[in-house]
């Protein structure tokens, strides 16, 4: 989100009596209103769930004031938009660049060793302005703001601009184009620099920007009924906005007048109205931007349009020096915000108490203010005589150096993996006797840490089945049915569920070599073999869930596995339900579908989930590498979830269905450890690391050899 992108339009041409010249100070307010609800909903999300709105604010004011500087100079060669885009290359890179090189450094002073890989390569992602794709990609939740996977994620909306800025002038480079060859073929008189202001030039833009907002919006209705998560970050989905922007500059260009008088005061609060009712009212489960973002763009464009100075109009609020002031800082307030909050946790020890947020607070201010005067003023404009190319050189040195600066912690990590890597391959063969679970399943080993830990606390943050997620694990794609066979044995087990199914694969494969099993997968993310339909963001996500679990199960039924283990994490709730009364609905839909499984002859065996942690466990090692026990908890501090799909076995009592718990080789009876006999036990907060599982193996034969037994 570009906070500042040019400058407000100056009122030289409005000729109503008493008119004041010099900025549009609406539109510097709306500046200042806008980067406040971000602010105060990074902050309080609790208290403010729907302050995202605040970007779309930002989109719209930014597709107004470009489009506006576009018709007033348009572009009619490669020169002039060389020229356009060096000029935003001054105004935004350098400030944006700064940031990223600061917290590039203060990630690798504060933040933990297992973060930094992620870290790194988002912040290459945002020197590059694609970092809205690379979250995309990644499907993270921007309006959990209790998810900060990085200091850089915010830099989403800067890609989101970048890119409509390199867009942009094109658009109108190829209308000034067809006006300009219009005149040649018509013989029309006029200079060339009469282009400007054209109406031919003016109409033409606004078709083409109007069949622009038309179709970005269809995309985002779309795309965000299906794909939630992407379709916040894209920019397809969020072109409309900017483009309202520019149709908002093309009616403004024909000399249309504004609202007059009380009108014009009335039209501006009604989109005041419209933006703070959203920043209210819109939560995380707002399917957003989609429709819902039309009630803060529409208000924004309203206030733009209104262009009141009435004294009963928002201006009169918005004029005063302090929220002019915070709207001539907001690009880097914005800028800086972020990585403060991300960061500073890690730097305190704990969550943002009420003296950090205001520490936040104060400090986002003052290194907006120094920001702004010092690196967005100093860089923005160049001597008169320089070539635009030193515009270019001067980028490109920039971004390459912060890229390289970014990568630190990346390279870093990845030159630790490789000796970790080796370092584990050599105590898993050496057959350490008290290794991992051992400890626990051998009564005279020492169970607390005691020495090096396996895996590194990086390498431990990746160590996950292996299995080839393309061909083998959907991810968030519940309409793929993929199946993949790891061993060639006589003996067939079928492994049914989500991730927390998958975590058992590493054993489940030592004993396949061991004792001739082939394990055959049907393993999907957080979707949960079940009758009972699962509530996911979007209706076809739960439609296509439920659908695979119905097919997995057909794929599974009756003799053709000798044996069924599967094994669930409730993480979903149930159709129609909240989180937490998804239990007895959970339940019964497990009994249904193992009844199903069992009256067609189908040996099934439940896994228990095992008990989990309140915390990431890598990244506590890593930060408490000489007090491992700080990474620990008594059973009853670690969650102990309900566990319905083993409720339901336990329920149904069935000959075919059997259920077993391994917790005793997760916990002891007093004390759950982040590290057990030397291994780190989880790769996050709630799934088993594949060493530790691995470990696991041998104290797993004889409950799956007995059920095993059960369909010979």
């Amino acid at each position: 989100m570009t906070a500042s992108a040019e400058a407000p339009p100056r009122r030289a041409t409005d000729s109503r009596p008493g008119a004041p010249s010099g900025l549009r100070k609406d539109i510097q307010g709306l500046r200042a209103l806008a980067v406040t609800l971000v602010v105060l909903f990074h902050l309080w999300p609790d208290s403010l769930s729907g302050g995202y709105v605040g970007v779309d604010v930002f989109l719209v004011i930014s597709g107004y004031l470009i489009t506006t500087h576009l018709l007033k100079k348009p572009p009619r060669t490669s020169h002039d938009l060389w020229a356009f885009w060096a000029r935003r290359l001054r105004r935004l890179l350098p400030a944006s660049l700064v940031v990223l090189a600061t917290t590039a450094v203060a990630t690798r002073l504060v933040a933990p060793s297992t973060a930094w890989e992620e870290i790194s390569r988002q912040i290459i992602a945002s020197t590059l302005y694609v970092q809205n794709w690379a979250l995309a990609s990644s499907s993270v939740d921007y309006m959990d703001a209790g998810a900060m996977s990085s200091p850089v994620q915010h830099f989403w909306s800067l890609s989101v601009e970048e890119q409509f800025y390199l867009l942009w002038p094109l658009l109108i480079f190829f209308v000034t184009w067809v006006v300009l060859r219009r005149r040649k073929r018509t013989g029309a008189a006029g200079p060339v620099d009469a282009i400007a202001g054209d109406l031919a030039l003016v109409r033409l833009a606004r078709t083409l920007i109007g069949a622009v907002v038309l179709l970005s919006l269809g995309i985002s209705v779309w795309v965000t009924s299906v794909q939630p998560a992407a379709a916040y970050f894209i920019t397809p989905t969020r072109m409309w906005e900017l483009g309202l922007g520019g149709l908002i500059a093309t009616v403004a260009a024909t000399g249309a007048r504004a609202p007059r008088g009380m009108a014009g005061a009335l039209l501006a609060w009604a989109g005041i109205a419209a933006v703070l009712a959203s920043a209210w009212w819109y939560t995380s489960a707002t399917p957003f931007p989609g429709a819902a973002a039309l009630v803060p763009v529409l208000g924004t464009a309203a206030v733009i349009v209104a262009d009141s100075d009435h004294p009963l109009s928002p201006t009169a609020l918005l004029r005063h020096r302090p929220v002019q002031w915070l709207g001539d800082v907001s690009y880097s307030v914005y800028l800086w915000h972020w990585p403060l909050i991300a960061l500073l946790p890690y730097a305190s020890g704990g969550d943002l108490g009420i003296l950090d947020t205001m520490v936040v607070l104060a400090a986002t201010l003052a290194l907006a203010a120094v920001t702004k005067v010092h690196v967005e003023d100093r860089f923005r404009f160049l001597r008169p005589q320089a070539p635009v190319r030193y515009s270019y050189q001067l980028s490109a040195a920039g971004m390459i150096a912060v890229a390289v600066l970014g990568s630190v912690g990346w390279t870093e990590t990845e030159v630790r993996n490789e000796v970790a890597k080796k370092e584990l391959a050599a105590v898993e063969q050496e057959e350490t006797p008290c290794l991992g679970a051992a400890a626990l399943a051998k009564g005279a080993c020492n169970v607390a840490p005691d020495g090096e830990v396996v895996p590194t606390p990086e390498l431990a943050k990746k160590d996950k089945a292996d299995i080839d997620e393309d061909e083998c694990f959907p991810e968030g794609r519940y309409d793929q049915r993929l199946s993949c066979s790891f061993g060639s044995g006589g003996t067939k087990i079928a492994l049914v569920g989500n991730s927390h199914a998958r975590h058992w694969l590493p054993a489940l494969r030592e004993l396949g070599k061991e004792k001739g099993w082939t394990i055959d997968t049907y393993i999907i993310s957080r979707c949960a073999a079940t009758d009972a339909k699962q509530e996911f963001d979007t209706d076809k996500k739960s439609e296509d869930c439920h659908d695979w679990g119905q097919w997995a199960q057909e794929e599974t039924k009756g003799d053709v596995y000798d044996l069924v283990i599967t094994s669930e994490r409730q993480s979903a709730p149930i159709d129609g339900y909240s989180a937490s009364d998804s239990g007895p609905p959970a339940t019964e839909g497990y009994e249904s579908y193992l009844s199903t499984w069992a009256e067609a002859g189908t040996n099934v065996l439940a896994i228990k989930d095992p008990t989990k942690p309140t915390f990431d466990v890598p990244e506590c090692v890593a930060e408490n590498p000489d007090d491992l026990e700080e990474c620990s908890g008594s059973p009853e501090e670690w969650k102990v979830d309900p566990d319905p799909l083993v409720e339901a076995a336990k329920n149904l009592d069935h000959e075919n269905v059997g259920h077993v718990s391994f917790d005793d080789l997760v916990c002891s009876s007093d004390r759950c450890r982040g590290v057990t006999g030397g291994v780190i036990t989880y790769y996050d907060s709630s799934h088993l690391s594949a060493t530790y599982v691995r470990t696991m193996a041998p104290y797993m034969a004889e409950p799956i050899e007995e059920a095993l037994a059960k369909g010979d």
